[in-house]
């Protein structure tokens, strides 16, 4: 009987053991990062002597089929998802094991054009080089990237090195590290590469929308961009929508002579600039009931952006101007809620071109910028109402008929254009479980926590196929600030390299948090043609 306890206490202990051994979180020493860098450079470097501009067809296939072997050769499981002329590839990583929750990983593979003329080494001939005493770059022969002493501050210099290419070379050193230590990952691993983010992404959400059972996961992992100039970690868990409205005030057709007609006619642009100067009041904020309403920030996240505000002064001093807008307490904080501006404004001509005729129309562009909380559909139809307020007749024509002339003194046509992916605000909440296993893995290695950006005011073309994949995400970059991705002597510090390298294997072994009841708040809602 004691044995038999002692015996059933073993096996508990055990089976605790093998237990926490498979959900343990490995930190990898920064030499064990530097073994498994090393090993992986011969593929990154051989990957970046392949030209991978976005729009030629045959660079993509070619990186495609390289990329394909890559993974396969680390045990991935890959299948090439029909695009046109770019492919994509998706892999996945063992068996899907139901006990564990998936990560979507989103990489792309794809390089902007290069004027080779440009560069100082040859775009697609990597190079390493160490900066001399003149802070210029010198070359060193690449094999000293395998020598026991290597300088963080070394760069490799090649088109994708850092933007593309340079994340996946770490994020497959991060899978043979997993593989070499027997250390099994406490997700499930899917992969998407995109072979069109530098085109904008145009077939992104389609690719999404037609593998969603193949995409479907728990959760999407953005490795893009770069990191800030103090190189910490950084998460971003949203960004803003855009949508762009043209407005155009009819008037006199054909343009009438301003000397006969002055003080007679009515003129469209003087119209049309008493519509926008009612758009906003003296502090910049938009007059439109309920533009901002539906936005709510917590405490805890009004003194984070005050934490991440720009020192007072720096954009006044960057862009020439003596105050800023008051929409909210600090400029962190106003890309928080949406937004309206003049983009463009056309109303006959200036200067020695001008011609004195009361001109025959008037037209705005505006770009409006969406958040989760308000639609483009409920920020048009905002200005619409606003529009109707002002007495004017909304015609759906760029050529109004003689009839809406004579009935309407105030005429006007007004039209939405959305850019695709664009178009969506997405956003996952600080509290939802990959937000949090993201940032546990961000802070393991350095003990530095992440740097958190709850949205940014830009709209990238990924939106849209976030909002489609309808799961919570966060982009994570590793390359460094001064990389110079999609311009010339693009390269990758190989400090960041090694770093990265510790960082994917962290948040690869972080074990996944429990659900919450509260899902993260995304925004998919569908756009309707105007």
């Amino acid at each position: 009987m004691h044995y038999c306890g002692k015996t059933i206490i073993a096996g508990v202990l055990g089976a605790l053991m093998l237990n926490f051994s498979v959900h343990a979180q490995w930190i990898m020493s920064p030499a064990e990062a530097q073994r498994y860098a090393q090993g992986s450079f011969p593929d990154y470097l051989d990957s970046l002597m392949l030209s991978n501009d976005s729009d030629v067809s045959s660079d993509i296939q070619r990186n495609l089929s390289w990329m394909d072997t890559a993974f396969k050769k680390r045990g991935f499981t890959t299948y090439t998802i029909p695009n046109g002329a770019h492919p994509m590839l998706y892999a996945e990583w063992g068996t899907m094991q139901a006990s564990r929750k998936t990560v979507l990983f989103l990489l792309h593979f794809d390089g902007p054009p290069v004027t080779a003329s440009e560069w100082s080494s040859e775009p697609f001939k990597p190079t390493l080089k160490y900066k001399d005493n003149r802070n210029i770059w010198q070359p060193l022969p690449n094999e000293r990237l395998m020598q026991s002493a290597i300088d963080p501050e070394w760069r490799v210099f090649a088109r994708s090195s850092s933007d593309g290419k340079g994340v996946i070379g770490m994020f497959l050193a991060a899978i043979d590290a997993l593989k070499g230590n027997g250390a099994p990952p406490a997700v499930n691993i899917k992969v998407l590469l995109d072979s069109e983010e530098e085109r904008g992404s145009p077939h992104l959400m389609s690719v999404v929308t037609q593998n969603a059972a193949r995409l479907k996961n728990d959760g999407v992992v953005v490795l893009n961009g770069a990191m800030m100039s103090n190189d910490n970690p950084l998460i971003t868990l949203g960004y803003r929508g855009s949508i762009q409205v043209d407005m155009t005030v009819f008037g006199p057709d054909p343009a009438a002579h301003s000397g006969a007609f002055g003080n007679i006619v009515i003129n469209p642009a003087q119209q049309l600039a008493t519509l926008l100067a009612g758009l906003k009041d003296a502090d910049g904020r938009v007059t439109l009931p309920g533009f901002y309403d539906r936005v709510k920030l917590s405490d805890e996240e009004r003194q984070l952006m005050a934490k991440q505000a720009p020192p007072k002064g720096a954009i006044e001093n960057r862009y020439g101007v003596t105050q800023l807008d008051k929409v909210a307490a600090n400029p962190v904080e106003a890309v928080q809620y949406p937004s309206l501006d003049i983009i463009g404004l056309k109303s006959g001509d200036t200067g020695r071109k001008a011609i004195y005729a009361i001109p025959s129309t008037a037209t705005a562009s505006l770009n409006i910028r969406t958040v989760p909380e308000t639609s483009p559909d409920y920020l048009y139809d905002l200005l619409k109402r606003y529009v109707l307020a002002k007495g004017f007749y909304l015609t759906r024509s760029d050529a109004p008929s003689l009839q809406e002339r004579n009935h309407n003194p105030k005429l006007i046509a007004m039209n939405m254009l959305t850019a695709g992916g664009s178009s969506y605000a997405v956003r996952t909440q600080f509290g939802a479980p990959l937000a949090k296993w993201v940032s546990e893995g961000l802070t393991a290695t350095r003990k530095v926590e992440p740097d958190k950006n709850r949205m940014l005011g830009v709209s990238p073309p990924i939106n849209g196929a976030l909002a489609q994949l309808k799961s919570a995400f966060a982009v994570v970059p590793l390359v460094n600030a001064d990389n110079n991705a999609a311009s010339y002597d693009e390269n990758l510090r190989v400090g960041n390299y090694l770093e990265g390298v510790r960082t994917l294997v962290s948040l690869l072994t972080t074990p996944f948090p429990a659900d919450e009841p509260e899902p993260p708040r995304q925004s998919a809602q569908s756009i309707k043609t105007r």
